[in-house]
């Protein structure tokens, strides 16, 4: 299962941790973990594309994201990738656990 949890402070989200396989079909066959690599990706292009900083650090099977001074530009754009899977595990249910923290 993919873990995305969002760090939000006073209801404005400030970054987002993404880890784990989807578990839908074999490595390289898994349409859900290539949707979510690719909505990640998206994510971080765009935040950087507006202006917005953000502290990114990638690791073995993980990504984790914080906007250095969130906005409402970044909060957008991070309520946006949040909507996104969202959608994913409506299509593909067990796949994604999606939670929140007030950090």
């Amino acid at each position: 299962m993919i873990c995305a949890e969002f760090y939000e402070t006073k209801g404005v989200t400030k970054g987002f941790s993404i880890s784990g396989h989807a578990g839908y079909a074999d490595a390289g066959q898994d349409v859900v973990c290539a949707a979510v690599s690719s909505a990640v990706q998206l994510t971080v292009n765009v935040l950087d594309a507006l202006g917005c900083e953000a502290d990114v650090k990638i690791g073995s099977n993980v990504i984790r994201c914080m906007v250095k001074d969130e906005d409402k530009t970044s909060d957008t754009v991070l309520g946006q990738l949040r909507l996104h899977l969202e959608a994913v595990l409506e299509e593909f249910p067990k796949t994604i656990k999606i939670t929140n923290s007030e950090v």
